[in-house]
């Protein structure tokens, strides 16, 4: 899995489009990052920026747009509703996938660092990337905003964490921190007013309400001994909320920011919000996402509520994605593309088809061409797909078949079980192509020097290699949903019996025609230990299939005869 960094600078300037273009264009100059939203505001005068790429693709990018802000926004003209303290005011590095927020930080600091030498810009860390708790609190770190920052930055205490501790009147300060994914989220009520929004923003969120002598609403604000007003807490962590109203839309809104989704996921805030607005005798009419959300929070949302109808979750990611949609109410305000708010879909690259994007005829005709691929292992890849398809299907109509209700969960576990395993030799059909075409092009590598010829001869190993692994990878997967498909055969609806038994035979067709790719691949190069290694398990796994195999069909001839 790739490393991948999302960043979500905030500058201060939201009404000058030529100046922004100037910023984003840095970005976009930068190879390894997709630009994937900015955002521009008349009355903040702020434009939130996203993009996501590999980290050092990132921290580049980054530091190229907070230099040309640098160059072209002058805080001394500077006016809006937003807090700020600098041209660049916060530059958060959020971890989206295959990385963790430790190694997050560290290029968080490294980012902080270089801003701090290179463009002399006084640099406050925050949140994750905070050396001192006090700082850990991007407010902490903005208080005082830049009208008050000259002075901020003569007291010890507030020293930079990198850069001069003076005063630049042009740029002033920058925060930049490694924060978890945050989301912006509205709920939608069938009220206009807010105060009613408010009171269910402090029932959920964390900090809930203040704390009032006697009568809760009129009362007056309880203070701790410290002189700060005491809080009610709320039902939900990780969630801040107030409530609002949108003259666009003509209702109340409960506008929630869910700081880290491994606490409270959107489903979460969602059913709240809807239980507190019933109790207060409103209803929650849908919900609006702003900006982008990660995949895993989408399918971990429609998992929840086909789970809440007790109903199979092992259902293919476009269906789940228009569960959690529907239930969400999402399209209730202007209509939800997913392809343009799942940030794993804006970065797919679908610039090439892949061949599991044909139509079956597309794909035979394609296979059928005078080109050597796609071939048998593509081939064999796809026909395991369909034998897992066919296990998964006999799960999911287990889950609904009618009185086995109580064992819906059962079988739902197995279908999501082959889904994944379907999914993955889905991608295998392409990537078998795609270590074939790899092969291709090492060997058509220049070979004059004796430079050249061993680089060339390098590639050429490690291609072969792969095209190796590949088809192993088949027959591992594919041998994989053979465990599936006999549950079924066994426990699964009778009805449909005999698709198990046409499963077992896809599976084991691509096991021994996965291995027939092994064994071509591995001829030059049997002598090694990786060629000889595949060549020992593959054979072991091909009679272990041709044996299961046997097994499930004498299970199906059982029950149909």
């Amino acid at each position: 899995m790739k490393k991948l960094i999302e960043c979500v600078p905030n500058f201060s300037e939201g009404r000058n489009m030529a100046i922004i273009k100037q910023i984003t264009s840095q970005i976009e100059r930068v190879d390894g990052v997709r630009l994937l939203d900015v955002d521009p505001g008349k009355a903040t005068n702020r434009t939130v920026v996203t993009f996501v790429g590999e980290p050092e693709a990132v921290l580049e990018a980054a530091f190229q747009a907070v230099k040309k802000a640098s160059e072209i926004i002058d805080m001394r003209n500077h006016t809006g509703e937003h807090p700020r303290m600098g041209a660049t005011d916060v530059c958060p590095l959020i971890p989206i996938s295959g990385i963790t927020m430790e190694e997050t930080v560290v290029y968080a600091r490294r980012l902080a660092e270089r801003i701090g030498k290179e463009l002399s810009i006084p640099v406050y860390c925050y949140e994750y990337a905070a050396y001192t708790g006090e700082r850990r609190n991007l407010a902490n770190c903005r208080a005082g905003e830049y009208e008050g920052l000259q002075k901020k930055l003569s007291d010890p205490e507030w020293k930079p964490d990198f850069g001069p501790a003076a005063f630049n009147a042009t740029t002033g300060a920058t925060a930049v921190g490694a924060r978890d994914f945050l989301i912006a989220y509205n709920v939608n009520l069938n009220t206009t007013s807010v105060r009613r929004a408010n009171a269910i923003a402090f029932d959920i969120r964390e900090k809930g309400r203040p704390k009032r002598e006697g009568n809760q609403i009129a009362g007056k604000i309880l203070k701790n001994e410290k002189g700060e007003d005491l809080y009610i807490p709320g039902t939900l962590k990780a969630v801040k909320a107030i409530g609002w109203y949108i003259e666009e839309y003509g209702i109340a809104q409960i506008s929630i920011n869910l700081t880290n989704i491994n606490i409270t996921p959107v489903h979460i805030a969602f059913e709240e919000a809807s239980k507190k607005a019933l109790e207060r005798g409103l209803r929650v009419t849908g919900s609006e996402l702003i900006g982008l959300i990660p995949l895993q929070a989408m399918l971990d949302a429609g998992k929840y509520f086909l789970k809440k109808q007790q109903r199979s979750v092992g259902i293919a990611e476009e269906e789940i994605i228009k569960i959690a949609i529907k239930s969400l109410g999402l399209d209730d305000l202007k209509p939800f593309n997913p392809k343009e708010k799942i940030i794993e879909y804006l970065l797919e690259d679908n610039s090439k088809k892949k061949l599991i994007d044909y139509t079956c005829k597309g794909f035979a005709n394609e296979t059928a061409s005078e080109s050597p691929a796609p071939g048998g292992g593509s081939i064999s890849a796809y026909i395991g797909a369909l034998g897992a398809s066919l296990g998964t299907m006999v799960a999911n109509l287990s889950s609904h078949k009618a009185g086995w209700d109580e064992r819906w969960e059962e079988f739902s576990t197995w279908a999501e079980r082959g889904q994944a395993i379907k999914d993955k030799l889905l991608f295998l059909v392409d990537e078998d192509t795609n270590a074939f075409n790899a092969i291709m092009d090492s060997y058509k590598l220049p070979r004059s020097t004796d430079a050249e010829k061993k680089l060339r001869s390098e590639a050429i190993t490690a291609a072969t290699r792969y095209a190796i692994e590949i088809p192993f990878q088949v027959m591992e997967t594919s041998y994989a949903s053979m465990e599936l498909i006999k549950a079924m055969a066994e426990k699964g609806n009778p009805n449909s019996v005999s698709d198990a038994g046409v499963g077992a035979l896809c599976a084991r067709t691509a096991v021994m025609g996965a291995f027939l790719n092994v064994k071509i691949n591995a001829a030059g190069m049997k002598e090694s230990d990786f060629a000889k290694e595949k060549l020992h398990k593959g054979a072991e796994l091909e009679s272990k299939a041709m044996v299961l195999e046997k097994e499930i069909l004498e299970i199906v001839n059982s029950k149909i005869q």
